[in-house]
């Protein structure tokens, strides 16, 4: 599904912004993470190699995980640039349900009534649908027009794992590429105000961010 037009909805209120970039910034100490790398991170003193070749969920059933991969992948698709599957975003999720206690029943249910809901219209678990029905089944969650009454669980699961997925990639080191973030960018010395003839700062263009 492309970018423009994908179900990753609306933003997240600030305070629960500045709550998760907290947790992925302690996240960046788990070492069990294959591909999730936190962009403010810096190496380990083992070097890259440290890293194990396969992610073990710390939460989520092997089953339930593949689900979640696949949720993540289709919230941020991969196109002409990398998506979440890319960034490993679906350990992100995994490992942040796994230390959020309050969160994990409402993960669970949501993803058995996904599944419950797949078979009852196509007679077949989430994963083994085509990706058009797969979307089909994730719009009335994610946009408020399409919403059913009697799903407002499912849409509370949806919203949640969309934050999370959200989180997971804008604070990881592909999704800082992404969007080109210029903390990214290392400096020898500290630079100077570029804006000698402007020191008051009344002529800059608008703000870029």
């Amino acid at each position: 599904m492309p970018r423009g037009n994908d179900v990753a909805g609306q933003g997240l209120q600030r305070r629960e912004i500045l709550r998760i970039i907290g947790a992925a910034a302690v996240a960046s100490h788990f070492p069990g993470f294959s591909a999730w790398a936190y962009a403010g991170a810096h190496e380990h003193a083992a070097g890259p190699g440290a890293r194990p070749a396969t992610y073990t969920p710390q939460f989520f059933t092997a089953a339930e995980y593949a689900v979640i991969t696949k949720l993540t992948e289709l919230i941020i698709p991969s196109d002409d640039t990398p998506g979440a599957r890319e960034a490993g975003v679906g350990e992100f999720v995994d490992f942040m349900t796994a230390h959020d206690a309050g969160l994990q029943p409402q993960m669970r249910a949501g993803l058995a009534w996904l599944d419950g809901r797949a078979r009852r219209e196509h007679s077949r678990p989430f994963l083994e649908l085509a990706e058009p029905d797969q979307v089909g089944l994730l719009e009335p969650l994610a946009y408020a027009a399409k919403h059913r009454k009697g799903d407002e669980a499912a849409q509370d699961f949806f919203r949640r794992l969309r934050d999370l997925t959200s989180m997971g990639f804008y604070s990881s080191e592909i999704g800082y590429r992404e969007i080109d973030n210029p903390a990214l960018r290392y400096y020898a010395a500290s630079p100077a105000c570029p804006h000698v003839d402007d020191r008051a700062h009344v002529h800059l263009p608008a703000p870029r961010w």
